[in-house]
């Protein structure tokens, strides 16, 4: 079906009568046309959110009542037209949709009409959860996780410990909605599901660049934390692991179906040693039996636990050209721990190279004060010889229960 139909034009037509502007451009917007919402009725409605003397709840339900629809390309493109003013308009809308205690109640949707009918319906069930979790989420931590400020001084980056471990969650369970949408790309055959893809995509990237900023504080405030906190945290960390791994099979999607590649976030694992880590330092705050310590582990203590300030990259940097994407660094993406820096911090100072492209080694720990650590406190590592740059009494975490001895001062050689 191609061109608007009877319908849409006889229910333009009322609403013209009726002197409705917000309902004709939504009635235009979501037209039976087998195509995603036009720009020109898009934008109108954008203008409306910003509207002083505009009802943002008329506006609200007039999208809604489209949803009551029983063809699924209207029903989709009200979705859509919703997603887009989220994501665009005026955060009165969101404010609003947030407040709702339902928004849409799509769950039993089926369009029985036409076998794509079937196929598409099924993406609508899944499309109109997610939005519902893009709601809640406004309305449980009061921000919109897409648009938030992001760098060294945005907002999951400078959250304190207790707000952060209630906010990591809620980001969690919003990515989960999203990659719930699960397409494959041979079932993304026309305009409406390829542009509600495209907004999922685009919130994807932002929702992960938050959720990537939240876990880089979480870790740099991991060893000063309690013993409840500590446990939290890891299994936080742990579920981002595994929520890297589904965000990597839905940007092979997009990337399959030609979303430009500089968009996608570089989605390389943190290596193993850093979970073994966290979860040595939670043992001995529970007064568990420690295991031996590998090279890799201790390597990832000492940047953990002694110069945290060094270990983390700016994650994710608007593209130099100007184009709508976004390109991310992966938190912990290199096994060489270089340091970079957001673009308006002051330059740091110079990092010894800890480890090499291919193997981990474990720096030479001395003690300034004569005494030579026994094999245990280290983990039974070998020491490397000695290199040529120093660094003088670095900051000791008091929580950290793999540093040196008290009261003695340590280089790194």
């Amino acid at each position: 079906m191609s061109g608007q139909s009877l319908t849409d034009r006889i229910a333009a037509a009322q609403h013209s009568m009726t002197g409705s502007a917000i309902s004709k451009a939504v009635c235009k917007a979501t037209t039976h046309e087998v195509s995603g919402p036009k720009k020109k009725h898009l934008d109108y409605l954008i203008h409306c959110t910003n509207e002083l003397n505009v009802s943002i709840p008329h506006l609200a339900d007039t999208l809604l009542e489209r949803t009551a629809s029983n063809s699924w390309i209207v029903v989709f493109k009200a979705l859509i037209t919703t997603h887009h003013l989220m994501m665009y308009g005026n955060d009165r809308l969101m404010q609003y949709l947030a407040s709702r205690n339902t928004l849409f109640n799509l769950n039993n949707f089926l369009d029985k009409a036409a076998l794509q009918g079937y196929n598409m319906s099924t993406f609508i069930r899944r499309y109109s959860c997610y939005l519902n979790e893009k709601a809640m989420s406004y309305r449980l931590a009061a921000m919109d996780f897409t648009k938030m400020k992001r760098g060294a001084d945005g907002v999951m980056r400078t959250m304190n410990t207790e707000k952060l471990i209630k906010t990591l969650p809620i980001i969690q369970n919003q990515l989960d909605a999203l990659l719930d949408f699960q397409p494959n790309s041979n079932e993304l055959t026309n305009g409406v599901i390829n542009t509600a893809f495209m907004l999922l995509f685009k919130d994807s990237i932002r929702l992960f660049a938050a959720y990537n900023e939240g876990i880089i504080n979480m870790l740099e405030k991991y060893f000063d934390m309690k013993k409840n906190q500590c446990k939290e945290a890891l299994e936080i960390y742990k579920t981002f692991l595994n929520r890297m791994t589904k965000l990597s099979e839905f940007l092979k999607v997009a990337e399959r179906v030609g979303i430009d590649q500089g968009d996608s976030p570089d989605l390389t694992q943190a290596p193993s040693s850093l979970l073994e880590a966290l979860e040595q330092h939670l043992a001995s705050l529970e007064g568990r039996k420690l295991k031996d310590l590998s090279t890799a582990t201790v390597n990832a203590l000492v940047f953990l636990c002694v110069r945290p300030e060094l270990q983390w990259s700016q994650l994710v940097e608007k593209k130099p050209t100007g184009g709508s994407g976004w390109q991310s660094k992966t938190m912990c993406t290199s096994t060489n721990w270089t340091h970079t820096t957001h673009p308006m911090a002051p330059a740091p100072m110079p990092v010894p190279q800890m480890v090499n492209q291919n193997t981990w080694k474990c720096p030479k720990v001395v003690f300034a004060s004569g005494m030579q650590p026994s094999t245990h406190q280290m983990g039974g590592v070998p020491m490397m010889p000695a290199q040529t740059v120093m660094y003088n009494q670095p900051v000791l975490r008091p929580t950290n229960p793999f540093g040196p001895i008290p009261g003695t001062q340590m280089h790194f050689m």
